[in-house]
């Protein structure tokens, strides 16, 4: 479904990535992994067209679509839940699930029978939600956009535990029903309990990526590329 060859990009004169590979197949669930600052989140952002690629190639479904805009990306078929969830503030639950929705199996009613506390708060502004129901909202919202690859940047990232548990549940609900996912995230444990595979990234390059089981079995590799 998505291949990034050789990806380049960078802010300004500062190049932040120099040579990202990574794969993700249709039903896969593949990780991003690295170090602060090793350019997880500019890898993201280029894939989606919000960061123009200065070199390399994203193909999706085998079509070129490195200098694509973002909206024909996710036409494409990638969703995006961003890194600090970004939910629109003052709309309401429901009217954040049905902003960019697209016809398709994901419907409102899937996502609150995803997530039953989003039904609780179906009158709350985007704002007046706690971090975690902003999550779920930032899931279920791309989710509604009926993507055939969710990208979540950051998934559970200063999330309470029992809330980062819950999305955790999700997320195993979505891959058990079939969804491809490319996921950023620092809890190591977690992910190697989902994932097939796993992408490590250093500098702005690839530096290791493998199956599942190849990253358990190979300690150095966690060691050297994500210890702090």
């Amino acid at each position: 479904m998505l291949v990034v060859e050789g990806l380049q990009a960078g802010y300004g004169e500062a190049r932040v990535l120099h040579d990202i590979h990574l794969q993700v197949g249709q039903g896969q669930v593949v990780t991003l992994l690295g170090r602060n600052g090793m350019g997880k989140t500019t890898t993201i952002s280029t894939i989606f067209g919000l960061l123009p690629a200065r070199g390399g190639r994203v193909s999706i479904d085998g079509r070129d679509m490195t200098r694509a805009a973002p909206h024909r990306i996710a036409r494409a078929g990638l969703g995006l839940v961003p890194e600090g969830r970004q939910v629109f503030p003052t709309l309401d639950v429901r009217e954040n699930l049905l902003a960019t929705a697209r016809p398709g199996h994901w419907t409102q009613t899937r996502v609150l029978d995803l997530f039953p506390r989003l039904a609780e708060r179906m009158g709350h502004k985007g704002s007046q939600l706690s971090g975690g129901e902003q999550q779920m909202l930032a899931i279920g919202r791309a989710l509604m956009t009926n993507p055939r690859l969710i990208v979540l940047d950051e998934a559970t990232e200063g999330l309470a535990p029992l809330i980062r548990d819950e999305i955790w549940s999700c997320l195993t609900r979505l891959k058990d029903q079939g969804e491809a996912i490319l996921i950023v995230d620092k809890n190591l444990s977690a992910l190697t309990r989902f994932a097939d595979r796993h992408v490590v990234i250093e500098k702005g390059r690839t530096v290791w990526s493998g199956e599942n089981t190849q990253l358990l079995n190979d300690i150095t590799v966690v060691e050297r590329h994500l210890g702090v």
